[in-house]
């Protein structure tokens, strides 16, 4: 079925923090189809954590940030990469000039996990499964995510970044209309990277993860009908499918995309 086998450098995992967990979901249970499951939260951590499931399978999870380490922290999704050994991807990190969130932590029964920034500051995690397998590879399965994508004002540092990080081979189209480049583990690529432009405004760079819809367009109806924004409309990209941006009546920001078959 689609329990996975990860791949160090490859993505994982797959998670909304919220201030309002339970609005939030409510609002993704709908458009990606999405079965919600809360769990006890691991060890003495207390209150619950919600498991995001295509059927019976994990593909994401879904928590409330409480206390001081989320002060100014706005909802988000983060995007967890797997790693072979956190502790020392966390000293390579630090060498390449990362600023780490959160130190190396064992989450009991679930597997080890740190925070990091970028040298342009792009938040993403790393992650060594344990007991948990990570997000269920389902392909473009409604409802799975199937693509992460880097926005970033320096493409050229990120790109040294990531590459010399997670040991990424970069492919690049210059393409002067739309230049792009894809990050590979083993020839497979995994994610993709743009610059910014005059589009995203003030956004900080960050991580964009893409969940797999059957139509683009009615998922981003049903968006707006259940209190969410889509702040990029559906468009197609040539040769690739039709992408939306979306974000949550919470405040978290989705990308959504129909891949052309």
């Amino acid at each position: 079925m689609g329990t996975p086998q990860h791949r160090p450098g490859t993505f994982c995992w797959y998670e909304c923090g919220t201030r309002d967990a339970a609005a939030a979901k409510r609002f993704y249970t709908e458009p990606f189809g999405w079965n919600a499951v809360d769990v006890p939260m691991p060890g003495e951590m207390g209150g619950h954590y919600t498991l995001l499931k295509v059927g019976d399978e994990d593909v994401a999870g879904l928590y409330e940030m409480h206390g001081p380490q989320f002060e100014n922290v706005p909802p988000h999704w983060m995007t967890y990469v797997t790693s072979a050994n956190v502790d020392e991807s966390v000293e390579r990190a630090k060498s390449l000039g990362a600023t780490i969130l959160a130190d190396p932590m064992d989450v009991p029964g679930v597997g080890r996990l740190a925070v990091l920034q970028d040298p342009a500051g792009a938040t993403i995690s790393l992650f060594k499964m344990a007991e948990h397998h990570g997000s269920a590879q389902l392909g473009t399965t409604h409802g799975a995510f199937c693509w992460n994508e880097l926005a970033t004002r320096d493409t050229a540092a990120a790109q040294t970044f990531y590459t010399s990080l997670f040991d990424w081979g970069a492919k690049v189209d210059d393409d002067p209309q739309m230049p792009y480049t894809e990050f590979q583990v083993g020839g497979t690529s995994v994610a993709g990277m743009m610059a910014m432009g005059p589009q995203h405004g003030d956004a900080p760079p960050h991580w964009m993860p893409y969940v797999a819809v059957d139509d683009c367009s009615a998922a981003a109806e049903k968006v707006k009908q259940l209190g969410g924004q889509v702040v990029v409309p559906p468009m197609d990209v040539p040769n690739v499918g039709r992408f939306s941006i979306i974000t949550d009546p919470t405040g978290a920001h989705l990308a959504m995309i129909t891949l052309q078959s």
